[in-house]
């Protein structure tokens, strides 16, 4: 009972009840697009863009333009870049995401460092501010889960087909362009509705850490996203508790919970497969062209 009690102490405030839902929707949200992220192997990209879309949100500051607006505009514009940027053989994405979001980035510090009032306007946005989050951050979040969830829902064979083969897809007539783009779009929303919840240092985490948990223990797509969802609600829910009673700072205490659990799990993994086989056995494939049609059948 007292144990009861003290889980309900947290609910009498409400910057917690707000922490809580904002910090369980963004784990759901990272934890769905970062399947696709982590198995593209762009898993940089949440650190780059995440540097590219702060860059943005401090223009947007500057010339008095709101934070979503501007951050959003900024953000998409980078996301596609990137992914042009990456279609040319002679450029990794690595090496796009790095010239592109870094740049973004020093521009926004350079910014700063003009203007000594703009530091305190974005703390927030460098480390997260869980427990500052507003009626208005809830909405955004909400929005961008939901525009997310229908776009993964109407688009799941297209985006799963450019996952595993981009190469092949727009030979079975996926439009490759159009669906990078989207995605694109999805991506840079991701970040902007996350940004002030986990801040430019962790939301790489975030997007990578459940959906790797998730492909240590499936090889089945579909379940992969289920599980990464799941997994990233409850490692934000848990957190934001850990948080309260250790005083801890929020966005660190989930990331440490979520590399916890990772360390937990691929350690199972390992001594399982190593029982089983021999040897740890791991790692995605292409799919075959049987494969790649069934898909559309």
């Amino acid at each position: 009972m007292i144990l009861f009690v003290d889980l309900q102490e947290p609910f009498q405030f409400e910057f917690f009840r707000h922490a809580l839902l904002a910090a369980t929707m963004v784990g759901a949200l990272t934890g769905l697009v970062g399947v696709f992220v982590v198995l593209r192997r762009m898993s940089y990209i949440g650190h780059g863009l995440s540097h590219s879309v702060f860059g943005g949100a401090v223009v947007g500051y500057v010339v008095g333009i709101n934070f979503y607006l501007a951050a959003g505009i900024w953000g998409f514009l980078s996301a596609l870049l990137i992914n042009q940027t990456t279609r040319k053989r002679q450029i990794g994405a690595d090496a796009a995401i790095g010239i592109i979001t870094t740049a973004s980035f020093a521009l926004g510090v350079a910014l700063i460092s003009r203007a000594s009032s703009v530091t305190r306007n974005f703390d927030a946005a460098l480390f997260g501010n869980l427990l500052g989050v507003s009626t208005t951050d809830l909405w955004v979040i909400a929005g961008v889960l939901a525009f997310t969830l229908f776009v993964v829902f109407f688009l799941y064979k297209q985006i799963l087909f450019l996952t595993f083969d981009a190469e092949v897809a727009p030979i079975y007539g996926v439009p490759a362009g159009w669906v990078d783009t989207l995605f694109s779009l999805v991506l840079a929303a991701t970040i902007i509705a996350s940004i002030r919840i986990m801040g430019v240092t962790l939301i790489a985490a975030s997007l990578v850490i459940p959906p790797v948990i998730a492909r240590l223990v499936t090889d089945r797509f579909a379940v992969m996203l289920v599980l990464s969802s799941v997994l990233g609600a409850f490692i934000a829910f848990t957190g934001m508790f850990i948080s309260y009673y250790f005083d801890i700072a929020s966005g660190a205490s989930i990331v440490l919970l979520a590399a916890a659990i990772f360390a937990v799990v691929i350690g199972y993994v390992t001594v399982r497969n190593w029982i089983r086989f021999g040897r740890p056995v791991a790692g995605t494939r292409k799919l075959t062209s049987a494969e790649s049609q069934a898909l559309f059948d």
